[in-house]
C-alpha cells in the first residue's frame, strides 16, 4: 500500500502502491500522515519524495467507494485527509513529488503542498470532482488558489478538465518535466540539493510562506525579529555568513 525506501540518511521515498490506480483509501491516508509525523520527529529529518507505483497513475485521488457510502461515514475520512494536507504543509524539510502519471482529485491536492514537483512527460493533472458529484477538500482548494492563482484554480475546479504536464507547468503547478525513465533520478537529485541547505532556515521560510496570508503586518514584523534572533545566534548560520564574506574578499582581491 505504501512503500518506504530510505535512500540515504537524509532522504526517503514514499511510493503509493495500490493497484490499479493508487487510490487514496483511509488506510493509505493515515499511513502517509503517520510516516510524515515520524520523519518530522527525527533529529536530522529527511527530505521526502512522494510518488506512485507503476507507469500510469501517481494517484487517481480518493477511493470513491469510501467517499460515497453516506455523509456520516465519509466524515472520518475527510478529517483524516485534512490532517494529511496539514502534515504535508507543515513538514519542515523538503517535500517533493515525482508525478509519474495521472494526479487527479485528492492526489492533485497532495502535489499542491509539495515544495518541488517533477513530472513525467505524460503526466496529467486536474480536479474532476465537479463531474463526479464531489468536492475537493476546502484546504486543497485554498492551496490551489495560493499556488497557481485564482484564475487557473477556477479553470481546473469549475471545468473538471485534465491538463497536460506542459499546461500544468505554465500554470506554476509543475517545476520540471522530464522523461519517464529520468523521473526518479531527477527528483532525487533535486531533493539531495535542497537537503544540503540549512534546514533551520528552510523550515523558517516554509513556515512563513504557510502563515503569511493570515498574519497582520505587526505579526510579520515580530516573526522577522524572532527569526533574526534565531539565525544570528546559531553557529551554523554564522559560519555560512563567514564563508560568504571570505569568498567575497577573495573575489575582490583577485
Amino acid at each position: 500500500m505504501l512503500r518506504m525506501d530510505r535512500l540515504s540518511t537524509t532522504l526517503v521515498r514514499l511510493t503509493m502502491d495500490r493497484p490499479p490506480a493508487n487510490a487514496l483509501t483511509l488506510d493509505l491516508i493515515q499511513a502517509l500522515t503517520d510516516d510524515l509525523a515520524r520523519f518530522g520527529e527525527e533529529a536530522d529529518a529527511p527530505a521526502v519524495i512522494l510518488t506512485g507505483a507503476g507507469g500510469r497513475f501517481f494517484s487517481a485521488g480518493g477511493d470513491i467507494r469510501e467517499i460515497t457510502i453516506n455523509a456520516e461515514a465519509a466524515i472520518p475520512r475527510m478529517r483524516a485527509f485534512h490532517r494529511l494536507l496539514t502534515a504535508l504543509e507543515r513538514y519542515r524539510c523538503p517535500l517533493l513529488c515525482a508525478v509519474n502519471g495521472y494526479a487527479v482529485g485528492g492526489a492533485l491536492e497532495l502535489v499542491l503542498f509539495a515544495d518541488h514537483v517533477v513530472a513525467s512527460e505524460g503526466a496529467k493533472f486536474g480536479f474532476p470532482e465537479i463531474n463526479h458529484g464531489l468536492l475537493p477538500a476546502a484546504k486543497g482548494m485554498r492551496q490551489a488558489m495560493n499556488r497557481i492563482g485564482r484564475r487557473a484554480a477556477e479553470r481546473l475546479l469549475y471545468s473538471g478538465e485534465l491538463v497536460s504536464a506542459q499546461e500544468a507547468q505554465a500554470m506554476g503547478l509543475v517545476d520540471e518535466i522530464v522523461g519517464f525513465n529520468d523521473l526518479q533520478d531527477r527528483t532525487r537529485l533535486v531533493a539531495e540539493m535542497l537537503r544540503l541547505k540549512d534546514m533551520h532556515l528552510f523550515s523558517a521560510i516554509k513556515r512563513t510562506f504557510n502563515d503569511a496570508a493570515q498574519m497582520t503586518d505587526d505579526e510579520l514584523e515580530e516573526r522577522s525579529l524572532s527569526d533574526m534572533q534565531e539565525y544570528l545566534n546559531r553557529g551554523e548560520t554564522a559560519a555560512a555568513r563567514e564563508r560568504f564574506l571570505q569568498r567575497k574578499a577573495r573575489q575582490q582581491h583577485g
